[in-house]
């Protein structure tokens, strides 16, 4: 084998708040591991114990207000900790890396939801990701009605408190990031187990793909 067939890949999982990524987090992972693969599941921000502390700095609900800058910095920061010391040596000696969320996350909430200038977030993934992306992105997509109804009644975090128009904002970035031949759209409005079977298929298509 090459060195890129020894190498493990990494698949993301994407969507805005309410459509159900860590139950199907956990569903991705046992689908890999009963085709064989060692699979390290992660998240961001976070995913080591630096990264997740700047996780825990990110969605504090605080009165000073956090400035869109220092957000976008933070989030960064905490993304090249959690590559130096676990994407990618765990994709280096074979592993299949899972993330709940990666940086098409950066370009939805910052960039479509803050506003942050497209090329600032593009100048800060390539300082810090280099020429990493992911191999695969399943993309979880619901109308805002039904995950604002699938959060009711949580403790919500910083980021959960935003307005609707943000959340509209970030929706419309991702599907408009959709159209990347990585991206794999599922809708996840549908009852579980139909999500589930949609991502099961992409899952296994792909599996196949790089077994070839």
């Amino acid at each position: 084998m090459n060195q890129r067939q020894d190498r493990g890949r990494f698949i993301t999982l994407e969507g805005g708040e309410g459509v159900g990524k860590s139950t199907n987090l956990a569903f991705v992972k046992a689908h890999l591991e009963a085709a064989g693969l060692e699979v390290v599941a992660t998240r961001e921000p976070g995913g080591t114990p630096l990264a997740e502390e700047i996780r825990a700095l990110l969605l504090a609900v605080r009165e000073e207000p956090m400035a869109d800058l220092s957000e976008l910095l933070m989030i960064f920061a905490a993304r090249a900790q959690h590559l130096a010391t676990l994407i990618e040596p765990a994709l280096a000696r074979g592993a299949w890396v899972l993330s709940d969320r990666f940086t098409d996350a950066t370009y939805a909430y910052q960039g479509g939801g803050r506003g942050l200038e497209v090329r600032v977030i593009a100048l800060l993934e390539q300082l810090v990701q280099g020429d990493l992306r992911p191999d695969l992105t399943l993309y979880l997509d619901t109308p805002l009605e039904i995950a604002e109804a699938r959060l009711a009644g949580r403790d919500l975090d910083r980021f959960e408190r935003e307005q609707r128009a943000f959340f509209e904002r970030v929706r419309g970035v991702y599907l408009q990031r959709s159209v990347e031949p990585r991206f794999r759209v599922i809708d996840a409005s549908v009852p579980l187990e139909r999500v589930q079977r949609a991502l099961a298929t992409e899952l296994d298509r792909f599996v196949g793909e790089t077994a070839r």
